[in-house]
């Protein structure tokens, strides 16, 4: 397994589609893509499920798929390659670093598919959809800008919903079970990894759409002891 992931990574390295912790990006995008269309990212990507597939229907925008993992990401940006996909690149950082790889208004939507729910209330600032990630989100997302979160957690999308709450976002739809009518629409339809493994499970799948506020979000203060305030 060691030397498959090694190979993988060798591999990446030769990628065209594949950036990993580049610098000085931000101003690239256009270059690389050879167009200005509208750009989208999916956040922990893992193998790029919804950034190959989206790529693939709406040829007219650009998809970014973002992960730390190269080893999952190697799945994905291969496909796109394979397949001859122009509209795809993969980027490889932390996703506590994007605004270093973006401009401001740079991207039309963010989408965060089946994330680390990050169950233990120590854990919560690591949540995709915490305060600290929205602002961050804030400073890249063009106005109107769409967030979308789809997850088999429900402790994750509640506290989601209370982010949202919190900051006054605009809530454009709101699923609280996927599937429970059949098959969703598209984009919705497309089913990752690990959605496949969930549905096996008998899971909800739910799925949130919002704008952020135009106003600046505020990263709250560290919550102390007995308070009651939000994370």
């Amino acid at each position: 397994m060691q030397g498959k992931k090694l190979q993988r990574f060798a591999e990446l390295n030769t990628f065209s589609n594949v950036f990993q912790y580049p610098e000085n990006i931000q101003a690239r995008w256009t270059e690389i893509f050879g167009n200005n269309h509208p750009i989208i990212l999916e956040l922990a990507c893992g193998k790029g499920e919804y950034t190959v597939n989206m790529a693939k229907a709406f040829p007219d925008k650009n998809f970014i798929g973002i992960d730390v993992k190269g080893n999952r990401m190697y799945i994905g940006a291969k496909k796109a390659l394979q397949e001859g996909i122009k509209n795809v690149a993969f980027l490889r950082i932390r996703i506590e670093q994007i605004i270093a790889y973006f401009n401001a208004n740079q991207v039309a939507e963010i989408w965060i598919t089946f994330p680390d729910p990050f169950l233990r209330e120590s854990k919560a600032k690591n949540r995709l959809t915490h305060h600290k990630f929205l602002k961050m989100y804030q400073q890249i997302l063009e106005k109107n800008g769409k967030m979308h979160l789809k997850t088999d957690s429900k402790p994750l999308f509640d506290f989601t919903i209370e982010m949202v709450e919190h900051h006054q976002c605009h809530i454009i739809e709101k699923i609280d079970d996927v599937h429970k009518n059949g098959e969703p629409a598209f984009p919705l339809s497309i089913l990752t990894f690990y959605e496949k493994q969930h549905l096996l499970d008998h899971r909800t799948i739910q799925y949130i759409c919002f704008n952020l506020p135009e106003k600046e979000i505020i990263v709250p203060p560290k919550k102390k002891l007995n308070e009651e305030s939000i994370i």
